[in-house]
């Protein structure tokens, strides 16, 4: 079993897809801090090997449809992915799915949502753990005082992503 990686560079930095049995498994920001421990986790739960794979039809429409949302002509993904971590991340992942295009979300409203408001830090290192970026948006969770919060592929890159979905100014940085 393998999953077949490609590198995708988009405006706001090098993101590594994958594909395992037709769906994407991976969109994720190469130079990541938890770059070893998220691949660790694919490789063990997918029983699978890296392959080196430019020309599958996941990765292809994957680009594609990246290009089509840096350029302003996209606002919602139809890759088919797969989730691949515990019951309780891919619920925050789904819930994460929710958030619209153009909108943010605090990790209490999502607790709130989850109905576990007690569960923000592990919302949190949920939505850390996550190795679809972008398509599975965590980068449109903030702090509840609309701070940029942690991201993994850097803050810069947050606020570019939400900027490009008129979500953030800058100028709201100045708040704060």
């Amino acid at each position: 079993m393998h999953i077949e990686v490609s590198e995708y560079k988009s405006p706001h930095g090098e993101l590594l897809l994958g594909a395992f049995q037709d769906k994407l498994c991976l969109c994720d920001w190469k130079y990541r801090k938890q770059r070893n421990t998220v691949d660790q986790r694919l490789l063990k739960k997918l029983k699978a090997s890296f392959v080196e794979e430019k020309d599958s039809d996941v990765i292809s429409n994957t680009k594609k449809q990246l290009e089509e949302y840096f350029n302003e002509d996209r606002r919602n993904f139809d890759i088919p992915l797969l989730l691949v971590g515990t019951d309780f991340q891919k619920t925050v992942w789904e819930a994460l799915q929710k958030i619209p295009y153009g909108k943010t979300s605090s990790y209490q409203e999502l607790s709130e949502k989850l109905k576990n408001p007690l569960a923000i830090r592990a919302i949190a290192s949920a939505n850390g753990a996550n190795a679809i970026s972008i398509m599975i948006p965590c980068h449109r969770v903030i702090g509840s005082d609309g701070s940029l919060t942690g991201y993994a592929g850097g803050l810069i890159a947050k606020e570019k992503l939400l900027q490009l979905e008129g979500a953030f100014n800058s100028d709201q940085l100045k708040l704060f």
